[in-house]
């Protein structure tokens, strides 16, 4: 089934004639294809696109796609129209026509581009661009002259034929079957004014006030030319211009006024902006309702509230009176005004519904955009300055923030040394835009900047916003400090009744609490933060947290709830169509099937965004790479995982680990061993032992001693057991359910190769009821364990083991296999405490022997003779081999 015609502009009037147009146009649109419909402004080149559009709609299997750039003036923002309009989610950093072209590339589709004159490069770089890679796109374009591209063919729109004319006239003009008189004075009026669509409507709007035969008469008057034009200017272009200043000077004097106001407004305005800027005191509906019926205004009333429009080539000359009547500076400064109000008004609506907020901003942001460009190219920039901040957060919440971040950019740079709250208002926004953009530094720059002003100043609103984004700063830098200052700041918002904030820094605790693994806690502080949200419909906030909250639910040990929150995640954070909140959303949504082992959904998951970037530098999603690090090594391509791993937030051709968080350095580590590069493995995990906040993040200290014991499995068992233990105790007292299953399992195999077979057998069989109750997928170490088992076990025996782990709920299993390991018989630290293997290093160490040659003696790699050492030097308490070397070696060592 086609697309809805939805998405295509309502005709808000009946199209007449251009058959033949129809027809040889609508065949020349097809796949590959790009035709441009050119000819001067008011020769109906929109409406025989649009009406096009509807006729070949069914030839197209995904759709029809009509893109408006009369309002458009930057030609980087073009591709940002179209991905808007085909609902694909433009990642910053990454190159947008790429992107869109993915998004399109496997869709049957006509893209319309309406009104391209004034941004021919933008459209016909972006037409280049996809036409290379879609073969299966089409294009149709209108435009005041070709676009200039390869393969373009160029339709002119001629006059309309003679016949076609009278009846576009006297349907506009003559209610009934008109009079002989009355065809007569018709066919002069379209005789006089070339069959040209516009000035046929715009001479049909006064029938109501002249006869068909005193238009006729009034236009066959010769008059001059629009002002600045010339006698050798194209023959319709005069006729059109002739025809405007004639309608013009017909008008009333406050049709006249309110005309030529009215050019100030982007297409698309409400009556209320008409009263507020530029209509006479009290007679605004009424002047405008005459204006609609010259013609010289469009009404949309289709939607709740009416919409305004002038055509482009009437709206240019409204400003042309409207500049001669030297009015335009004194209008655009009220145009400003305007729309500032209207958004300051529209703030208490944010607070209690986003959704709603957003839609208010969006149908009028057009306008909005072109007075905060008016009011920051001013010699007093506050009016922009002040409006750029007052949409910062739909730039936030939208996805626009690169726009955002330009603008707002500038608006930094026109208050340049303002120690004002306006300067702390416009630092603040542009913080908050860069949170889901692709500068953090400039973000968190501007936080510290807008706080500490907002302190200096007193503004305390300002100041929480800005005091919440530096504590979301703390979090890669000092976890303790990012805790102390959210509980702080959360207790202030509650106090003055920020409800944004408030949420915000408590779902931040939240995510603190997340990361240290008190998942209790963790569950506690989201539950609570996403009420508040929802009462806001504050989906940008709720998104993240329910990512949150369900990450803490599945390590909690409850993947089905889990898995009912990601999908809600996803579904809150689909309207916004910001790849960051989707991105995460999505990351969290793979993340919670790839621990139940649903490895396709987890794919069908990530694969939206995939072909968006394919293959380029992923922008800022948190774990979309180590999620992909994951399913790859879930499904036994660790080649794969660790080349996901090492593009998390780089360029590709970047090779250093050190950068990656702590989680993704576990998933690489695992890969690295899993794909035979153990010495690669043991160094990384190095590096994750020696950093101090390892301590501060349980899950993670606990999986780097279960990769640092695997190591070893083959070198030295006691000690590999020794450090699944470990790790299962931090798993058991930090209650981190998922964990404990993977120690269950990790300890199946160590004691298996250990001969400890009968324990091996129950924790195996322990292991799988666990997996069970939680809802998760075997882990890989499950089939090593059974192959082991398998080998050296009678079956009825086996089948026995097993069965009586399966009896066995986890904390029965974890409280098993703490009593299976028996009374350790070595000591913690001390010559005592060394295993046999670490033993032999010790000795060769000290007889001078580099780590590569104790490698060979021992049959072992580099990377675990490393480890050897570190965990010696652990419990002799010493540094390096120079103060080993000087230990006195023990009688029996």
């Amino acid at each position: 089934m086609p697309a809805s015609t939805d998405a295509l502009p309502t005709e808000l009037s009946s199209f007449i004639g251009r058959t033949e147009e129809l027809t040889a146009i609508g065949a020349a649109v097809a796949p590959g294809k790009v035709v441009t419909l050119v000819g001067p402004g008011g020769c109906g080149k929109t409406r025989l696109a649009l009406r096009v559009a509807h006729t070949v709609f069914e030839n197209w299997p995904d759709g029809v796609r009509w893109v408006a750039l009369e309002d458009e003036r930057d030609d980087a923002a073009v591709v940002q129209r179209v991905a808007a309009a085909i609902d694909v989610l433009l990642p910053g950093g990454a190159d947008p026509v790429a992107t869109v072209a993915r998004g399109l590339a496997d869709r049957e589709t006509l893209l319309v581009l309406d009104n391209c004159e004034q941004l021919g490069d933008g459209v016909a770089a972006l037409v280049t661009g996809l036409l290379g890679r879609c073969p299966r796109l089409g294009v149709l374009a209108t435009s005041r002259g070709p676009l200039g591209v390869g393969g373009e063919q160029v339709r002119r729109v001629p006059a309309l034929g003679l016949a076609d004319a009278l009846t576009l006239f006297l349907d506009r003009a003559y209610a009934g079957e008109p009079t002989p008189q009355a065809h007569t004075a018709a066919r002069r009026v379209c005789d006089r004014l070339d069959r040209l669509p516009l000035a046929l409507e715009l001479a049909a709007g006064w029938a109501g006030t002249l006869s068909l035969t005193q238009l006729a008469d009034s236009l066959h008057e010769p008059y001059a030319v629009l002002d600045g034009g010339a006698r050798t200017a194209p023959f319709r272009q005069r006729t059109l211009a002739e025809s405007m200043r004639w309608s013009h000077e017909l008008l009333v004097d406050d049709e006249r006024v309110l005309f030529r106001r009215l050019g100030v407004f982007e297409p698309g305005f409400s009556a209320d902006a008409v009263a507020e800027l530029a209509a006479p005191p009290g007679r605004a509906l009424r002047t405008l309702r005459g204006l609609i019926d010259k013609s010289l205004v469009t009404a949309d009333t289709t939607g709740v509230v009416a919409r305004y429009r002038m055509l482009g080539v009437v709206r240019d000359y409204a400003l042309l009176r409207l500049a001669e009547a030297a009015e335009a500076e004194r209008l655009r400064d009220r145009h400003l005004a305007v729309y500032l109000a209207m958004v300051e008004q529209a703030e208490p609506l944010r607070n209690t519904d986003q959704d709603a907020w957003r839609a208010r901003i969006a149908v009028e942001l057009a306008n909005i955009r072109a007075a905060i460009d008016w009011g920051l190219r001013r010699d007093d920039p506050s009016g922009g300055r002040a409006l750029a901040a007052a949409m910062a957060w739909f730039w936030y919440l939208e996805p626009r923030g690169v726009e955002g971040v330009r603008v707002l950019r500038l608006a930094v740079d026109r208050g340049d040394g303002a120690r004002d709250e306006l300067q702390a208002r416009v630092l603040a926004g542009l913080a908050l835009v860069c949170d889901t953009a692709v500068y953090g530094f400039v973000g968190y720059e501007s936080a510290r900047a807008a706080a500490a002003l907002a302190a200096e100043l007193g503004a305390d609103a300002v100041g929480r916003l800005a005091r919440s984004l530096c504590a979301v700063e703390q979090l890669g830098i000092d976890l303790d400090r990012a805790s102390a200052d959210a509980e702080v700041l959360h207790q202030d918002a509650l106090h003055a009744g920020d409800g944004f904030v408030a949420d915000s820094t408590q779902a931040l605790l939240g995510l603190i609490h997340l990361f240290r693994d008190e998942y209790r806690s963790a569950i506690a502080q989201l539950d609570q933060a996403l009420v508040g949200m929802g009462k806001r419909n504050d989906r940008g906030s709720a998104s993240f947290a329910l990512t949150w909250l369900a990450t803490a639910t599945a390590r909690s040990g409850d993947l089905p709830r889990a898995a009912e929150l990601t999908e809600q995640a996803v579904a809150t954070a689909q309207p916004l169509h910001d790849f960051h909140h989707m991105g995460s959303a999505r990351a969290a949504f793979a993340e919670i099937r790839v621990y139940q082992g649903r490895f396709d959904d987890a794919s069908a998951a990530l694969a939206p965004i995939d072909r968006l970037l394919d293959g380029e530098a992923s922008p800022f999603v948190p774990g979309w790479e180590r999620v992909h690090g994951m399913l790859a090594l879930a499904e036994g391509h660790p080649a794969a995982a660790i080349a996901w791993c090492r593009k998390e937030g780089r360029t590709p051709g970047e090779a250093a680990d050190g950068s990656l968080t702590p989680w993704t350095r576990v998933v690489l580590a695992t890969a690295l061993r899993e794909n035979d590069e153990s010495d690669a493995a043991a160094a990384l995990l190095d590096t994750l032992v020696a950093e101090p906040m390892l301590l501060a993040l349980p899950s993670v200290h606990a999986d780097v001693l279960d990769q640092q014991a695997f190591l070893l499995h083959d070198s030295d068992i006691e000690q590999a057991l020794r450090l699944h233990h470990e790790a299962l105790s931090i798993r058991t007292d930090r209650e981190l359910v998922l964990g404990c299953v993977a120690s269950l399992e990790a300890l199946a195999v160590v004691l298996a190769r250990r001969g400890t077979l009968e324990s091996a057998a129950v924790l195996l069989g322990a292991a799988d009821r666990a997996r069970a109750d939680t809802g998760s997928a075997h882990g890989r170490p499950v089939h090593v364990a059974r192959t082991l088992l398998d080998s050296r076990v009678a079956a009825q025996d086996l089948a026995d083991h097993l069965e009586r782990g399966r009896s066995m709920g986890i904390a029965q299993a974890v409280d098993y296999a703490t009593k299976a390991r028996g009374k350790r018989n070595r000591p913690a630290s001390g010559w005592a405490s060394l295993t046999p293997m670490e033993r032999s290093v010790v000795a060769l160490a000290v007889d001078g022997l580099s780590n590569p040659e104790i490698a060979a003696r021992l049959f072992i790699s580099r990377g675990t003779v490393k480890t050897h050492l570190a965990h010696v030097y652990a419990k002799l308490g010493v540094a390096n081999r120079t103060e080993l070397a000087r230990l006195s070696v023990p009688a029996d060592g």
